[in-house]
């Protein structure tokens, strides 16, 4: 495969730290009437009754789209979703979700076409390209590892000649752990506000830390082989 630009460890390690941050601050802060979550909660109960309804999984999805296009980072609509639908329903939700947005992003790639993609993105997209199409699902699944915008990737992928088979199998293996775990860290998140302690906080930092710590050993790796190339 064709050397791909990683992130550096240091950012992925900037983020875990402050997402720590926010999430302890979050559980020691001296909330006023002991409630800091009442609108949240208000909400979330007001939605739950829709939640299984046939209705929501379209929504979903269709916000996911929206949203994507807006170039709205995924990982924070994993994490909200999480919040909104629980542990059990938000990653099969969020992963529904994921991939209504990448197909769309896919889609895009091929209208736009592969010439005007690489006329936009120069050298590095035609070396991507190159390897998505000597690897099909496997550099498609290394790609969901690389911290990069969503639906930016899905356009790129879309515009090189991978089938959309090996684009779907390489996007669902490799989101399937992040999805479960930003979802299970979003809801996680409303436990905190609404039960502050270092338990659920800790419980939310080791979810946080499966995608984190992943990204982190799979930079590393394709950095050890680009050097050495």
């Amino acid at each position: 495969m064709a050397p791909v630009k990683v992130v550096p460890v240091k950012r992925v390690a900037i983020i875990a730290v402050a997402a720590l941050a926010v999430i302890l601050a979050i559980s020691a802060w001296p909330w006023p009437g002991g409630d800091p979550a009442g609108d949240l909660k208000a909400s979330l109960a007001a939605a739950a009754p829709h939640r299984t309804a046939w209705y929501a999984l379209p929504i979903v999805a269709g916000a996911y789209i929206a949203l994507g296009l807006a170039f709205v980072p995924v990982l924070a609509l994993v994490a909200a979703t999480g919040v909104a639908f629980g542990p059990w329903l938000g990653p099969v939700y969020a992963m529904t979700g994921c991939v209504a947005s990448a197909s769309t992003g896919f889609g895009l790639g091929r209208w736009v076409g592969r010439q005007r993609v690489q006329q936009i993105g120069g050298a590095r997209v035609r070396r991507l390209h190159q390897a998505l199409e000597r690897n099909g699902t496997l550099a498609v699944f290394v790609l969901r590892k690389v911290p990069a915008p969503f639906m930016l990737a899905n356009i790129v992928v879309g515009a090189s000649g991978v089938r959309y088979r090996d684009f779907l199998i390489g996007t669902v293996l490799g989101m399937g752990a992040l999805v479960i775990a930003l979802a299970g860290f979003g809801y996680r998140l409303t436990r905190i506000i609404d039960h502050p302690s270092w338990t659920e906080a800790l419980g939310a930092v080791a979810l946080l830390a499966v995608p984190l710590t992943t990204a982190v050993l799979i930079n590393r790796a394709l950095r050890r082989r680009a050097d050495a190339r």
